[in-house]
């Protein structure tokens, strides 16, 4: 029996995306930090391991790939020519994109397992994993099998509503018993950017992930408002950042993500 592959050895960066619930924008904000880290001049790998919901390839407007094999294993889908930015998701092979995954948890933890082992990511600075919603099958397997190649830890993505912050306070319990580093809470969907004026208004209350942050003794990275031309963006597998670069939104993201690389300096 051969042994394992080691890929993840070589990433510098491996931080995790979680949320305690779903719809709070999550996969929307791993993409961002990933194409923010892009063009800080960084080599960036988004891993999808959200086996039931997998959105990502869609977001690059690669769901029709294919995953090809190279000596080394698997390796990921580049979303361009310079291949600075690679997905590999389970979206890549499905027959169809509109079927559903409908296995057990052995099947998933099998699946999620030959992800982490297998991808030959090669020199990536940083490799970004979204995770589906809550502290599932799924989860456990990733911090187990992650333990080893001490990733910087996570970051947790709220909405300023109370129901998603008590959630996400769920997720930093899940977080410390498993022993993975909390890099910080973002609050997105924080107010709505007018695509007219760009005045951003509260529609939703604010400050929810920040608080809970200040609570709980972890840093706060930010908040993201709503801007509509970014949810187009992302739709049309389009870049957010070269459509709209003067949008609140665009200039939220780059801050807390300047601020990521800045506590990723400070890790061991």
């Amino acid at each position: 029996m051969s042994a394992p592959r080691d890929h993840l050895s070589t990433v510098k960066h491996v931080i995790l995306v979680l949320s305690g619930k779903g719809g709070v924008g999550k996969s929307t904000v791993a993409t961002q930090i990933a194409l923010s880290l892009r063009d800080a001049g960084h080599k960036v790998g988004i891993l999808d391991v959200d086996l039931c919901g997998p959105s990502i390839p869609k977001m690059f407007n690669v769901s029709n790939q294919d995953i090809h094999q190279c000596p080394e294993g698997w390796l990921p889908v580049f979303v361009d020519k310079e291949q600075t930015l690679g997905i590999m998701s389970i979206s890549f092979l499905l027959d169809n994109q509109n079927d559903a995954v409908v296995w057990r948890g052995p099947k998933k933890t099998a699946m999620i397992k030959q992800f982490l082992n297998d991808v030959y990511w090669k020199d990536m600075d940083y490799l970004i994993i979204d995770t589906p919603p809550g502290t599932s099958d799924e989860h456990i397997t990733v911090m187990e099998n992650l333990k080893q190649y001490n990733p910087d830890g996570a970051i947790l993505v709220t909405t300023p509503q109370a129901v998603a912050v008590g959630d996400v306070r769920r997720e930093l319990t899940f977080c410390r018993k498993t022993r993975i580093p909390v890099i910080g809470i973002i609050e997105n969907m924080s107010g709505f950017v007018c695509p007219h004026c760009s005045e951003c208004t509260n529609i939703f209350s604010k400050g929810g992930g920040e608080a809970l942050a200040k609570q709980s003794e972890v840093p706060f990275l930010g908040c993201i408002p709503l801007d509509p031309q970014l949810t187009q963006s992302l739709e049309e597998g389009q870049s957010f950042a070269d459509k709209c670069s003067s949008s609140p939104t665009m200039a939220a993201i780059n801050k807390l993500v300047k601020k990521l690389m800045a506590i990723d300096r400070d890790l061991p």
